[in-house]
């Protein structure tokens, strides 16, 4: 049985925020809390990937990313789940199997019971790094030192994070 969505946060106390970057090998993940209380803090919780073998049909890989992320969902217990929209690229292929994982996500998340916020890419990096032509490495760069983390995280965990902390500015303290 599903379970309902964490009771969202009194006015002023933090959010938990679980960012997704899709994908239908790997499926980057990042969660942050968000605090507006004396100002708009962002901190760091957990980041990763789900990944699948790249040998196994389409249909067998999206199962094994759900299921990952259904269990990632009851493990950190977000309050507002942010997702980066699908672009259209050259490679339909490409799009449709982005399509795809989105579709997995956002079923996983709406059977946990979780809204789910698209940002297009060009407005994640611009919230991060100021320009939306940012690349993965400037993107990393910016996350590791926005929530002063050790090490930068692995491409997919890090544009799951900055889909998170995109969020977490765009979002007025009342409407979280």
């Amino acid at each position: 049985m599903p379970r309902r969505a964490t009771a969202a946060p009194q006015t002023g106390a933090a959010i938990r925020i679980l960012g997704i970057d899709p994908g239908s090998l790997r499926l980057g993940y990042g969660v942050v809390e968000a605090d507006r209380a004396g100002g708009m803090r962002v901190a760091y919780v957990e980041c990763g990937v789900i990944s699948a073998p790249a040998h196994r049909p389409r249909a067998v890989r999206l199962a094994e990313i759900g299921r990952g992320l259904r269990d990632l969902i009851a493990e950190v217990r977000p309050h507002a789940v942010a997702m980066e929209e699908a672009f259209y690229g050259i490679n339909v292929q490409s799009t449709i199997a982005l399509g795809e994982a989105r579709g997995v996500a956002l079923f996983v998340a709406a059977e946990q019971g979780l809204d789910v916020t698209g940002y297009p890419p060009a407005t994640v990096k611009k919230s991060v790094v100021g320009h939306g032509r940012a690349t993965k490495e400037q993107i990393g760069f910016l996350v590791r030192a926005l929530l002063s983390m050790r090490r930068t995280p692995a491409p997919d965990a890090a544009d799951a994070l900055a889909i998170a902390i995109c969020h977490a500015r765009s979002c007025p303290a009342g409407a979280r």
